[in-house]
């Protein structure tokens, strides 16, 4: 099973590894939403959709749905 920004939990830190560019909004690609790039879940809406993220210090907000496109690689605590 691959790791993707929606199996992070709050809190946790990961590296972006790979996603399908043709799915990803261009807008996240312009934010920073690339491979090699850090990733921290910094909180989940109450009803868990969307998802605030910290990518390389920018914040932003993704739908459930993009975030089960971005495969990651968590990083050990």
């Amino acid at each position: 099973m691959k790791n993707t920004i929606a199996s992070l939990k709050k809190g946790d830190k990961a590296v972006i590894i790979d996603f399908d560019a043709d799915i990803i909004p261009l807008k996240l690609l312009e934010m920073g939403c690339l491979p090699g790039n850090t990733v921290e879940l910094l909180q989940i809406a109450p009803l868990g959709d969307p998802l605030y993220l910290d990518i390389n210090g920018s914040h932003l907000a993704i739908r459930i749905e993009t975030a089960r496109e971005i495969e990651v690689d968590i990083i050990k605590k």
